[in-house]
C-alpha cells in the first residue's frame, strides 16, 4: 500500500487555468521537508512563476519526459483527449517512454476527456509497466462553495475530484491525501474511467438544467413575473436547482453569478459544448438514451459560435435563447 511518505518527487504536467493553482495548493500544503514537484507546461511562464513562488518545492522541468523521469507520482491536467494520448503515449516524448517492467509510478490524469481514450492509456501503461497505476480523476468546482470563475475553485482549494478507482483500492489513502491538498472532496467512483463517467454525467445534467432554467425564467418573465420573485418561486417549489439558486443565468438575480458580471468568468460555453459532446458519445457507447442531449448540444454549439456569446460563461445560453437581460 502506497503512502505519501513513499513519494518525494511529484511531477505535474499542464499548468493552465486549473492546473497552475492546483500545483500551488499542492506545494503550499506539502509540508514534509525534501519533497520536490517538477512542473511542466508547453507554454512559457507558468512553471517559472510557480518555481519563483515556491523555490523550496517546485522545480521547472524542460519537458514532460524530464518532469516524470524520476517521479513516483505524476499528475496531468490537459485540455483534450489528443493531448492526453500524446503526453502519455508518444513513443519519443511521452510518459510511457520513461516506463519499464519495474517502474512503479502512480499516474493521475485530471483532464476531462472521453472514457475510451482514458481506458486505452491505462491499458497501454499497464502493458509497459504492470507495477504502475493509472487513474482518471477529473475535477469539478463544489457547487455549494460558489466561486465566480471556475479557476477560483482551484485557487481556493474548493474543487472536488471524481476518482476512477474503487473504495477498496490499495492506493486510495495516498491518492486522497494528495488530492485533498488541492481540493475539498475526493470521491472514489468505482473503477477505471468511472471518475470520467461521473464527471460527464454531472456536466450533462448541469448543462441541460441550465437550458431549462433559462427557458423557464424567460417564459415567466415574459408573462410579467419579476425575475427575483420567479427565482424565489423555483427555489420554493419542485423546480428548485443549483443553477437557478446560485448560478442563475438571468443577470441581477444572483449578484455573484457570472451572468451578473457580463457572463465573464465561470465555465466557458465552449467547454460545456465539449463536455456535452463527450457525455452524449459516452451515452451511445453504453446504450443509454438521451432524448434531450442532441438538442442541448445544439444549443451550446450554436452559442459557442455566436459573437455575443463565444468565450463567455455557459449560462450565456440565456442570452442566445433571446432572454431579456436588463431589469
Amino acid at each position: 500500500m502506497s503512502s505519501t511518505e513513499d513519494h518525494s518527487i511529484i511531477a505535474f504536467i499542464g499548468l493552465g487555468a486549473m492546473g497552475k493553482p492546483m500545483v500551488a495548493n499542492l506545494a503550499a500544503n506539502l509540508v514534509r521537508p525534501g519533497i520536490v514537484i517538477r512542473a511542466y507546461d508547453i507554454a512559457d511562464g507558468p512553471a517559472q512563476e510557480l518555481q519563483t513562488n515556491f523555490p523550496d518545492v517546485i522545480r521547472e522541468a524542460s519537458s514532460a519526459k524530464t518532469a516524470v523521469s524520476d517521479a513516483t507520482v505524476v499528475f496531468t491536467m490537459l485540455p483534450e483527449s489528443s493531448h492526453v494520448r500524446s503526453v502519455y503515449l508518444d513513443p519519443d516524448s511521452g510518459i510511457a517512454s520513461t516506463l519499464g517492467p519495474h517502474s512503479a509510478k502512480i499516474l493521475i490524469d485530471c483532464s476531462t476527456i472521453d472514457t475510451a481514450t482514458s481506458l486505452h492509456v491505462k491499458s497501454e501503461v499497464s502493458k509497459i509497466a504492470p507495477r504502475s497505476f493509472f487513474y482518471d480523476c477529473p475535477v469539478s468546482v463544489l457547487a455549494r462553495k460558489f466561486s465566480r470563475v471556475q479557476q477560483i475553485g482551484a485557487v481556493k482549494g474548493t474543487i472536488a475530484f471524481f476518482m476512477g478507482c474503487s473504495p477498496a483500492d490499495t492506493n486510495l489513502s495516498c491518492l486522497k491525501d494528495l488530492l485533498l491538498k488541492m481540493g475539498s472532496q475526493a470521491i472514489p467512483c468505482g473503477g477505471p474511467s468511472l471518475g470520467l463517467a461521473a464527471k460527464l454525467s454531472n456536466n450533462y445534467l448541469s448543462g441541460i438544467i441550465t437550458i431549462a432554467t433559462s427557458e423557464a425564467m424567460d417564459m415567466g418573465m415574459r408573462a410579467g413575473i419579476d425575475r427575483t420573485i420567479l427565482a424565489s418561486v423555483f427555489a420554493s417549489g419542485t423546480a428548485q436547482n443549483r443553477q437557478c439558486d446560485v448560478f442563475n443565468p438571468v443577470p441581477n438575480v444572483c449578484p455573484q453569478a457570472p451572468s451578473s458580471n457580463g457572463y465573464r468568468g465561470g465555465f466557458r460555453v465552449e467547454l460545456m459544448k465539449k463536455d456535452m459532446g463527450l457525455a452524449i458519445a459516452m451515452a451511445r457507447q453504453v446504450g443509454a438514451k438521451n432524448v434531450l442531449g442532441v438538442s442541448g448540444l445544439g444549443v451550446y454549439t450554436a452559442a459557442s459560435a455566436a459573437e455575443d456569446c463565444m468565450g463567455l460563461d455557459s449560462r450565456v445560453v440565456y442570452r442566445y435563447l433571446g432572454g431579456k437581460e436588463s431589469s
